[in-house]
């Protein structure tokens, strides 16, 4: 079945996951079929049949098979969308604005989980193939801590289970003897901890012979025996979600690992799913390619939300399709250690907040191979400003001594800032809980009506008040362009008036972080971790208000629930603030120096 839809002069598409080809998709032929590739081609992990227009509408093809879209391709005047069989569903979703339009395909969806606020600090981890065990462990937190560096998550990447067993969910006894006492330490340090899952079952272990026994795997498609592949592990078996018993068996076995003290869980891979198979309940194999990774993702979320609570579950996924913004966060896959693959990296994060989610994440330096320092450093800004953030690597560590010395400070440097800003992240974080709107945005999604934001893919908005340039050169240059209005630079308070282009040069201790005007910014004094009181020993910054605008800001709790709203209006040269409730321990503070403004 085809349809096609037209395309007017001067409309862009955008959407369709988390895709690393040019941010714009006019001319571009899509296939959405999840698939591992890296970041460095038109395959991808997320693929979700939505797109969404600068004119102010969404199309949803409601269809769990791979459709096909040709982006003013095949007819450069159209987008057709194709899907096999005898019937075609989608869904136009009128704005005008991207905010209503996104608000439309989350009814439909999903709305977004809320992270916990602990899960927005810095997570590292042990990186995939590299040799490790407790005292290696305890020494990259130890010398996180020695350094000043805040550390909300320890990640403990494949080999925290035996090799060859992967998975079988069972620690490696060798090197983690003492499995509880170990997480014990590490909680009493303050940490959350995570570790890495998939739904494959490498065979010769038990846990593959009782999946076999019991009927948890996908079956051949003749139904003679169990479905095995040999891809990065040798016969590997895949957990069948859509059987009850499998998930209530594949769930116990991670509640045992919860039991010990692990808090979440990377959920890696999903991609990998045969179509020569059969599945317990009858599905079509074609049509659960994608949803596999839905299945996957909801059962490992919710078992988090019934044993943690629904305030503290939280994934680190790879694999999505439509609906799976509600198990979040999901981080950008393999990218590699240089500035090209940086880029398509935040291209992907542009397209996958197109495409209705609202929290992400990807590997800070790079996954593949080890970052100059430079890089290193130009990543950590980004990867800090971003919802999420995580330093991992393939097969080196990513500590920041092992960089050079001015690392440290770096990351110090942006982690405390953004742990400064969580009193305003994580107010965007529980909007998007509400609303479905992504924290990240892409310019074109605050500044539709703006045509010079209609391409822009080399910087964005987070949430509708900061404005983040990341640098992708060795020189420190960057070019950026600020809507109309007059902007603040977050850090050293210059004004730059909008409706232009800037090129700069920055040190590694900044960028072109800049807020608009017009708004309000609440800050916290507390930089040495993300989950603190954001309603007390605050500090409000109201930035360019102009004379009869109002401006508001709401703040919310640790469980994401509107407290109090502060709101600021300017007549003349007073600015008047109030709060719905009382405040304490406040501190605001003016950003119109140009205009001598008082606030009373």
């Amino acid at each position: 079945m085809v349809n096609e839809l037209s395309i007017s002069p001067g409309e862009c598409v955008y959407g369709f996951g988390e895709r690393f080809t040019p941010f714009v998709k006019n001319g571009q032929s899509i296939e959405t079929w999840n698939e591992d590739g890296g970041t460095a081609s038109q395959v991808t992990y997320k693929c979700v049949p939505f797109y969404m227009s600068n004119k102010g509408y969404g199309i949803f093809v409601d269809h769990t098979d791979n459709v096909s879209f040709e982006v003013g391709s095949e007819k450069v005047e159209c987008v057709g969308f194709s899907v096999p069989g005898e019937e075609l569903r989608y869904y136009f979703i009128y704005g005008p604005k991207p905010s209503d339009v996104m608000k439309g395909y989350t009814s439909l969806t999903g709305k977004p989980a809320l992270p916990p606020a602990w899960s927005f600090g810095l997570w590292l981890s042990t990186s995939f193939t590299t040799n490790y065990d407790e005292e290696t462990t305890s020494s990259f937190i130890k010398g996180m801590s020695d350094r000043d560096i805040p550390l909300s998550v320890f990640h403990f990447d494949c080999f925290w289970m035996k090799e060859f067993h992967w998975c079988d969910l069972d620690w490696d006894a060798r090197v983690f003897p003492d499995v509880k006492g170990m997480l014990k330490r590490y909680h009493d340090r303050g940490l959350k901890i995570c570790c890495w899952i998939n739904p494959y079952v490498a065979q010769g272990n038990e846990f593959f012979k009782e999946g076999v026994k019991n009927g948890y795997f996908l079956m051949r498609a003749d139904g003679k025996g169990v479905k095995q592949v040999d891809e990065w592990q040798c016969g590997m078996a895949i957990i069948d979600f859509t059987n009850p018993d499998a998930v209530k068996w594949f769930t116990g076995k991670l509640k045992s690992i919860l039991d010990m003290g692990v808090d979440c869980f990377k959920t890696d891979f999903g991609e990998r799913i045969p179509i020569d198979v059969k599945y317990h309940n009858g599905a079509d194999p074609e049509s659960m390619h994608n949803y596999y990774t839905y299945l996957y993702n909801k059962a490992v979320f919710e078992l988090l939300k019934k044993e943690k609570g629904e305030n503290e579950a939280v994934l680190f996924a790879r694999s999505a399709t439509a609906g799976c913004q509600q198990f979040p966060v999901h981080w950008g896959g393999d990218c590699s250690a240089s500035y090209a693959s940086m880029a398509e990296t935040l291209r992907g994060g542009l397209s996958f907040a197109m495409s209705g989610f609202s929290f992400w994440s990807h590997d800070i330096s790079g996954f593949e191979y080890t970052a100059a320092p430079d890089l290193y450093k130009r990543w950590v800004a980004f990867g800090l400003l971003s919802t999420h953030s995580r330093l991992h690597g393939s097969t080196s560590y990513r500590v920041p001594w092992l960089f050079d010395d001015e690392s440290n400070d770096v990351v110090r440097f942006f982690t405390k800032l953004k742990c400064s800003l969580m009193p305003y992240i994580y107010s965007k974080a529980a909007e998007s809980h509400n609303e479905g709107v992504p924290v990240m945005r892409p310019m074109v999604f605050e500044f539709m009506n703006d045509p010079a934001c209609s391409y822009l893919d080399m910087q964005y908005m987070l949430g509708d008040t900061l404005l983040v340039a990341p640098i992708f050169n060795d020189k420190g240059t960057v070019s950026y362009y600020l809507p109309d209005g007059m902007w603040t630079h977050l850090l050293t308070d210059e004004k730059r008036e909008g409706g232009r282009f800037y090129t700069d040069t920055y040190d590694y201790f900044s960028l072109p972080l800049y807020v608009r005007p017009n708004s309000i910014l609440v800050r916290g004094k507390t930089d040495s971790r993300p989950d603190y009181d954001y309603t007390d020993n605050i500090i409000v910054h109201i930035y360019e208000l102009s004379d009869g605008a109002e401006a508001s800001a709401d703040i919310v709790n640790l469980k994401g629930e509107k407290v109090n709203r502060i709101t600021a209006s300017r007549s003349g040269k007073v600015v008047s603030v109030s709060a719905e409730k009382p405040i304490g321990n406040v501190e605001y503070v003016l950003h119109m120096d140009k205009d001598k403004c008082i606030i009373r």
